[in-house]
């Protein structure tokens, strides 16, 4: 996404922003978080054992599928013109709709929902993202993603 004058972003509000590249989530990403977070519960690690359950496989941890809006959000969001620092700064709501087998590749929809100026060098977004699964109908998760920038 090009960056943007702040005077232009409330035409921003409302529409789609972009759509971000695929991501493959293999085991070694499953993994690696697993390791990271310290969460190493079956259904993520131990393929054997994942194959009894209904997914059949083992699946990515939601929160892993959570961490990488960032990483999607890269060509995805608005960036204010003469932007210094963008920050996460939450989220009104998250809901985990589909776990994302491994093998799997995801990547994100964002629409811009609101853009307010805080002070003169300072702006506030939410944004509502789609985590969609590659050739899947119901997506990984809908988030309501918030974030500031500063300028």
């Amino acid at each position: 996404m090009p960056t943007v004058k702040t005077d232009d972003v409330q035409n921003y509000v409302g529409k789609a922003t972009g759509t971000s590249d695929w991501i493959m989530i293999d085991q070694e990403r499953i993994d690696k978080f697993a390791d990271v977070t310290e969460d190493h519960q079956f259904i993520h690690v131990n393929p054997e054992a994942a194959k009894m359950t209904p997914f059949g496989t083992t699946v990515a941890h939601g929160f892993l599928s959570l961490s990488l809006l960032s990483k999607l959000a890269e060509e995805s969001v608005l960036i204010l013109d003469g932007v210094k620092m963008g920050v996460n700064y939450g989220f009104e709501k998250v809901r985990f709709i589909n776990p994302v087998k491994s093998g799997k590749r995801v990547r994100g929809h964002f629409t811009l929902m609101s853009a307010d100026q805080k002070i003169p060098s300072q702006w506030s977004f939410k944004y509502a993202v789609k985590v969609e699964i590659e050739d899947e109908e119901k997506p990984a998760l809908m988030a309501e993603w918030l974030s500031m920038q500063f300028a």
